[in-house]
């Protein structure tokens, strides 16, 4: 895994166990993070590596305000992939996940858990290929049992276990963050996430041919199948608001061959941190923008803030043209991404990604009695603790926008000479 960050931090002290190692990743919430001496294993551990838009927006080379465009770019215009190359590079083997300093975060947590682990698996009927990260527990050294939420693994896996075949997988571990984020971004149902990372990636990246599959280079590559017919109790685990999920009957999967890099380190993320966050919730905002772009076409960005677990709120930035675009904006926002809880509208003189600055704007451009929208009763996150136990709950929009009546009154003075 190559990493672009000359400010990384050195754990050499041993570490007792691989709860130890979360503990201590845990105390650098923002920073890359490798640990080297994990006791009783020979590979380190990393963490880090996309915890900060900065960092993300250096692997797809791109500015922090420009992260937005660049996916919507790359999933408009994908880059279909042409370089291969080979295991070569890799040491393969059985499969023993008793190798790999797999973490168990927290106290409470069901096991160890793979937490940065990307799924490549193809639809049994049409043969497109998928990846996602999904979270996987460990049950045995040679078994795993994975969280399949209901998007295009969970449809691949419905139809193999229409066809009573288990569904062939692989498993990839310790790559470029480009590759992570092209992971987890939505893109129509035909196309290969691996051609959005060729995409960020300026059409150089290689995948080796694994089966049936084909798999971005990464420090560890595990093959396996998703059984379709044998499940077991999944959970606790942590989720985005740091808070747990429930335990459920989730698939098994049976691993049988591991490829494992020369000098590989076994990348980790930390539930509930601000890299779990960012890869989740980052890849929701093209599809907020897009949306508000159809309502209100001067959107200028829109931001799935770190405090609200960048999935429970955003702020959205407009060049306000007429009175009502602040609440158009709010609401194809909240239409959106289901999840959304609270949104908040700014003028484009307000930093979407500064707390601060959007908070100036909200207590000096907004009359509760007219700039506050609360929409009761509505679907929203299954993380949401305070949703109802059939999954409502209730949405706010805040329109932080200027009154175009009385602009005078809100010029911001410090902005000028």
């Amino acid at each position: 895994m190559k990493i672009d960050d000359n400010n990384i931090i050195e754990i050499t002290d041993e570490l007792s166990d691989e709860f130890e190692v979360a503990k201590v990743l845990r105390q650098y919430p923002k920073d890359t993070v490798i640990v080297r001496n994990v006791k009783g294993f020979d590979m380190p551990v990393i963490s880090g590596i996309c915890n900060t838009r900065d960092k993300i927006a250096k692997s797809i080379n791109c500015e922090v305000s420009e992260i937005t465009e660049k996916i919507i770019e790359a999933m408009e215009k994908p880059v279909k992939v042409d370089k291969f190359t080979d295991f070569s590079d890799y040491e393969t083997s059985e499969v023993d996940l008793g190798k790999i300093p797999i973490l168990t975060h927290y106290k409470r947590d069901g096991g160890a858990y793979i937490t940065a682990g990307v799924v490549f698996a193809r639809d049994p009927e049409t043969g497109i290929q998928n990846a996602s990260i999904h979270r996987m527990m460990v049950l045995d050294n040679k078994r795993l049992v994975i969280r399949i939420v209901p998007r295009n693994l969970y449809t691949y896996f419905q139809r193999a276990q229409k066809l009573g075949q288990d569904l062939d997988i692989a498993i990839a571990i310790g790559m470029d963050p480009a590759i992570l984020l092209a992971s987890t971004t939505s893109i129509p149902i035909d196309y290969d996430e691996m051609d959005v990372a060729n995409a960020f990636k300026d059409g150089n990246l290689e995948l080796i041919k694994c089966g049936d599959l084909n798999v971005p280079q990464a420090d560890i590559i595990l093959e396996g199948k998703i059984s379709v017919t044998e499940t077991v109790a999944e959970g606790p685990f942590v989720d985005l608001t740091d808070t747990y999920d429930i335990i459920r009957d989730q698939p098994i999967i049976n691993l049988e061959t591991m490829h494992i890099k020369k000098d590989a380190v076994y990348h980790a993320i930390i539930p509930a941190g601000f890299e779990h966050k960012l890869l989740q919730g980052l890849p929701q905002e093209p599809r907020i923008f897009k949306a508000v772009k159809n309502a209100v076409p001067t959107v200028e960005n829109v931001v799935l803030t770190e405090g609200g677990c960048c999935w429970l709120h955003a702020v959205v930035s407009i060049r306000k043209q007429t009175e009502g675009d602040g609440k158009n904006a709010i609401m194809a926002a909240l239409s959106a991404h289901p999840s959304l809880k609270h949104c908040v509208v700014v003028d484009t003189d307000v930093n979407v990604f500064d707390a601060e600055d959007v908070e100036y704007a909200i207590s000096t451009r907004v009359k509760g009695d007219r700039d506050i929208m609360i929409v009761p009763n509505v679907r929203g996150s299954s993380l949401d603790p305070v949703a109802e136990s059939d999954g409502t709950t209730t949405k706010i929009g805040v329109d932080a926008t200027k009154s175009l009546k009385t602009l005078e009154k809100f010029e911001r003075v410090s902005f000028g000479e």
